[in-house]
């Protein structure tokens, strides 16, 4: 198959985020789509507050040899890039709030074997060049059967 064409496959996403000694979890089915060396991940993150269901995120995990972007539409509107020692800038919209932030990445790893893929991460947060927190987060994409 060329280089050049998108290949989809059906995958199991779990990520990982640990702050401030509490973990999250998010498990969910999503979709894979390679297009040359740039592996995107796609999912639907589930509604969460008041709004219920209704109010879903669709996020997108682009995914190069030594970064990585988290892209989220819907109910919220963000963007946060890593790079091992990089700081690099991001944003945060929801109809309740908006702000410039950037992450600081002191490590990053990408593995890949196939098809799955395992990516570990950790880094400051900035919200308006102030630090709001350390974050370390694991992913890990699995081909399903």
């Amino acid at each position: 198959m060329p280089d050049n064409q998108p290949h989809k496959y059906g995958v199991s996403i779990t990520l990982a985020s640990r702050y401030d000694g509490e973990t999250s979890v998010l498990s969910v089915g999503g979709e894979a789509v390679q297009k040359g060396k740039q592996l995107y991940i796609r999912f639907e993150e589930p509604g969460q507050g008041p709004q219920g269901p209704e109010v879903s995120v669709r996020t997108t995990i682009k995914i190069l040899e030594d970064e990585l972007r988290i892209i989220r539409h819907g109910g919220v509107e963000s963007e946060q890039s890593f790079q091992s020692g990089r700081r690099l800038p991001g944003f945060y919209r929801s109809p309740y709030t908006q702000f410039n932030l950037s992450t600081e990445t002191s490590t990053l790893g990408i593995s890949r074997q196939g098809r799955s893929l395992t990516a570990a991460w950790e880094y400051e947060l900035y919200v308006y060049d102030e630090p709001s927190g350390q974050f370390a987060i694991s992913l890990h994409i699995q081909e399903e059967p």
